[in-house]
């Protein structure tokens, strides 16, 4: 039996897939433990894996919606996110995932855990990288939308040369926010680190995980080597309490599908008015509705709408006529699978290049979160409702991943990582 560590930092959609392959390898009787920030404690542990606290949780640092506030700031949110939320706390990371560590057998990587490969170094285990979306590539082949500079996305025609160039600017002001982490190799005894640590320092020259469905993106000559995509690890939370699945199955009893709309796990921190225009669109359209909303639940809702803080996705989505989201690489793994159409309303982060991905699949149609509308967001479902050809690659889409198991793919190569590569013959 061998043991697995992995380590990762974010939301739920940062966690969840950890989750889903850390099951698999206890099933099949291997020992895996999940390090994150302590928020996340109860949904590890619920789900059967065990936990280390690599880091306090972001709510015990400030207010958390005004830190999501922060975050989802389109220019300037992913600075502070490495400035603020991973470089002062590195040291503490560190700390925890050295004595973590040492009883593992292979280390499992996110982008953000920036501590692990420092003690993969250290300790001279295995370490496999994972990406969860296909932004994090940042190819010049396959050029991903960057929320701060959608605009670039439009050059495409210019060819990988020009989005090397741009792209090694970027990696080079990236690299300055990541200057306490060179501070921390320096003080430990390993080489310096020429690279940006988020993106390419990030990589393993072991194997590396895409960890996201290959209909979003397929190898592109600037990934890395050893990149092998799994598809997505799919895992879903608990079941909600049985009165909440009851009221939801007799909504659904009671009359023709409905929109789903959902915002994922941090979004919903900064849903403002959304809900209000949602439900807006759908009286408009004499539709029926859904809203999975976070711990904001707003009352005083019409008969054709329900509220639920939370429900897994998995028991909505596929039942849903539209599902409307927010593009986190979580909420849009389970909305493929759904086989349902798509209005996606992308906010920050990875979100707008996913949506694009979506988008070109055919079962898709996007607005801007800051550019909703009631009126946009009814003229948008009423075009999906409208045209067979959002269904039908959306049913197309949801056959193909049927046979698409991301987390037992990932968990076969990351248990056979620690064994030596085969001798030439």
């Amino acid at each position: 039996m061998s043991r697995f560590l992995f380590s990762t930092l974010g939301s739920l959609g940062d966690v969840h897939p950890y989750i889903a392959v850390a099951r698999v390898l206890i099933a099949q009787g291997h020992g895996a433990i999940i390090t994150a920030s302590e928020e996340h404690r109860e949904v590890i542990q619920c789900a059967g894996v065990e936990f280390c606290a690599m880091c306090p949780a972001m709510a015990q640092k400030e207010d958390y919606q005004a830190a999501v506030a922060q975050l989802f700031d389109v220019r300037r949110g992913p600075e502070l996110l490495v400035r603020r939320f991973v470089m002062p706390h590195l040291r503490t990371a560190y700390k925890n995932l050295l004595a973590a560590s040492r009883r593992a057998d292979v280390l499992v990587s996110h982008p953000l855990a920036m501590a692990l490969p420092l003690v993969a170094e250290k300790l001279g285990i295995p370490r496999v990288a994972t990406v969860l979306s296909p932004l994090l590539f940042v190819s010049a082949y396959d050029p991903p939308v960057i929320p701060e500079a959608v605009w670039l996305h439009k050059l495409r025609f210019c060819g990988p040369g020009l989005y090397r160039f741009l792209f090694k600017l970027a990696k080079h002001k990236i690299r300055s926010w990541e200057r306490p982490l060179r501070g921390l190799r320096k003080e430990i005894g390993l080489a310096p680190l020429r690279q940006s640590a988020m993106l390419e320092g990030h990589y393993s020259a072991l194997l590396n995980l895409a960890m996201f469905d290959p209909q979003l993106a397929q190898p592109q000559p600037d990934w890395p080597a050893n990149t092998l995509v799994c598809g997505s690890a799919i895992f879903d939370g608990a079941p909600p309490e049985s009165a909440v699945i009851e009221d939801l199955e007799n909504f659904l009893a009671a009359g023709e599908a409905p929109v789903v709309f959902a915002l994922g796990s941090s979004a919903v921190w900064i849903a403002g008015d959304f809900w209000d225009k949602a439900v807006a669109a759908t009286l408009k359209l004499g539709l029926r509705a859904i809203l999975l909303t976070g711990p904001h639940v707003p009352e005083g809702l019409p008969v054709t709408v329900r509220a639920y803080s939370y429900l897994p996705y998995s028991m909505v989505f596929p039942r849903a006529s539209i599902v409307v989201h927010q593009a986190g690489i979580g909420t849009l793994s389970h909305a493929l699978r759904a086989g349902r159409p798509q209005l996606i309303v992308p906010v920050a982060f990875d979100q707008p290049d996913n949506a694009r991905r979506a988008c070109s699949l055919g079962l898709a149609r996007t607005v801007p979160f800051r550019k909703v509308t009631a009126h946009l967001l009814a003229a948008e479902i009423s075009l999906l409702l409208g045209s067979a050809k959002y269904s039908d690659a959306a049913r197309s889409v949801a056959a193909r991943l049927s046979h698409t198991d991301g987390a037992t793919s990932a968990a076969q190569a990351i248990a056979g990582a620690q064994d030596p590569p085969p001798h030439p013959p």
